[in-house]
């Protein structure tokens, strides 16, 4: 048996930025250990699988070590190959997962997604979230994952996590986040326990993220930065429970899977 796969770098309008994911096209649903060995073997953050299903795609979404619930930029990859190389005529794509239902929209060379808001509450201060990071951030949310806000963009940039220690927190991963000196925020993004050390960009973070500055700085529509070593813009808009995240995708590989 062999699968078409693509490899797209997400959150980016040229190869090589932004947050790469594979996108892997299937008329129905292997079993669930297949799903997950293809992933392994990827290694990159995520790996999407995708079925047509009537009016709508099933989409799931595999990082190295297991499935998750939210994936941003490989929904976004997944659009892109669906509207570029299938040649998917709708102008909006409707995906059932397991977030519920998620609608992509192509506006010009832009892809628009619409997730559910994750507004994150404050929390108790976690000494193993301060130790793994090594800096005191200045408050601390949660929503899926824990949101720790800095004083500014330079110490977001520096920090130089302890994985080992992140990985014994309880939530998802760990955001890090800061006023932006070019963009309205930034932010970066650690998964440890999921098998993503750092990611490169990542969109369902922004759900949690969106939320809170907007309500810190006043306004729906932000710009948003991830300052990882690959790097990746988001524009941002909040509309009370949802979220629309908007970003380019380019592809960068075609390949084959024998099986």
């Amino acid at each position: 048996m062999k699968l078409k796969q693509y490899q797209v770098d997400a959150f980016t309008d040229k190869v090589f930025g932004g947050n790469p994911a594979a996108v892997v096209p299937l008329s129905a649903w292997p079993d669930d250990s297949l799903l997950q060995a293809i992933a392994e073997e990827n290694n990159l953050s995520e790996t999407a699988f995708f079925v047509p299903a009537e009016k709508v795609f099933q989409l799931r979404w595999f990082t190295p070590l297991k499935e998750v619930d939210l994936c941003g930029h490989a929904t976004l990859a997944t659009a892109h190959i669906i509207f570029e190389i299938l040649g998917y005529s709708k102008s909006v794509i409707t995906f059932e997962t397991r977030s519920g239902a998620l609608f992509v929209e192509k506006n010009g060379t832009r892809l628009k997604m619409n997730f559910p808001a994750q507004s994150p509450a404050p929390c108790q201060l976690s000494e193993t979230l301060v130790k793994g990071l090594g800096q005191h951030p200045v408050e601390v949310l949660a929503a899926d994952d824990y949101l720790a806000v800095f004083d500014s963009e330079a110490t977001v940039r520096a920090i130089t996590p302890d994985q080992a220690l992140l990985g014994q927190l309880d939530l998802r991963g760990v955001i890090i986040t800061a006023a932006g000196m070019e963009a309205d925020f930034v932010s970066r993004f650690f998964a440890p326990k999921y098998g993503v050390p750092e990611d490169p960009v990542t969109g369902s973070a922004h759900c949690a993220l969106a939320p809170y500055w907007a309500n810190k700085l006043g306004k729906n529509i932000l710009t948003a930065k991830q300052v990882s070593k690959r790097g990746g813009n988001i524009t941002c808009e909040v509309k009370t429970d949802r979220v629309f995240l908007s970003g380019c995708a380019v592809m960068f590989m075609e390949s084959e899977i024998f099986l």
